[in-house]
């Protein structure tokens, strides 16, 4: 199961930390996501990392986001700086054995094994 917060509003330029909590069989996962959805949007692939803390991102937010994980607390992080309102949209945490090997991850046709519900960003 995988629980998302820290999702909010902020004005353009501001900052938030997404967080998604893991249990269950997600244990077994080798890599963590998150993935977005704007209002009238596609799914779009947001940053995944994996068992050895690789991390890759979606041109859009690279160098803005960070995606991270603490084993210690089985805690999924999204650090997003810089923020704009292309950026509002519900974000989701995702998570699968293994990592996507080619660039589908980024589209809307990717499916990962397991999600959360999402957390709303909304910036203006």
């Amino acid at each position: 199961q995988l629980v998302e917060s820290g999702g909010g509003s902020v004005q353009a330029g501001g900052s938030l930390r997404l967080r998604c909590t893991r249990s269950g069989d997600v244990f077994s996962a080798g890599c963590w996501a998150w993935f977005r959805q704007g209002p009238g949007k596609r799914r779009e692939g947001v940053a995944y990392i994996d068992s050895d803390d690789a991390t890759s991102y979606a041109d859009s937010v690279k160098g803005r986001f960070t995606i991270s994980k603490d084993n210690a607390t089985s805690t999924l992080y999204l650090q997003m700086n810089s923020l704009k309102p292309e950026d509002t949209a519900t974000y989701y945490c995702a998570a699968d054995e293994g990592c996507p090997t080619n660039s589908a991850w980024l589209g809307p046709g990717y499916e990962w094994n397991y999600r959360g519900q999402g957390t709303q960003v909304t910036v203006s």
